[in-house]
């Protein structure tokens, strides 16, 4: 498995990370360290995402929708950390 994906499985398992419509309101709040969204996410709602993430200075990559389905059984589309360790972390073990 992936070591990025781990990482990720392992800041859900500590609580340390914000799905669904919790992503845009912790990178309004600045609590936000990181934020993944999938490649099959849909183009309003990366637009929108890259947009908060570019006026509150908060790092956001693309992730391969298969990679990404990995990370979790229920559908998600993007997700934001919130730790900033299991952020470095993370960024460390991102492919590309």
């Amino acid at each position: 498995m992936n070591k990025m994906i781990s990482m990720i499985q392992m800041a859900m398992r500590a609580r340390k990370v914000a799905t669904g419509d919790q992503v845009i309101s912790s990178i309004q709040s600045r609590k936000a360290k990181l934020v993944l969204y999938s490649s099959s996410c849909g183009e309003n709602k990366s637009k929108k995402l890259i947009d908060k993430c570019a006026t509150f200075h908060v790092p956001i990559y693309e992730v391969d929708a298969k990679d990404f389905d990995a990370i979790s059984n229920s559908p998600i589309s993007s997700l934001s950390i919130l730790d900033e360790n299991f952020a470095k972390g993370i960024l460390k073990h991102r492919k590309g």
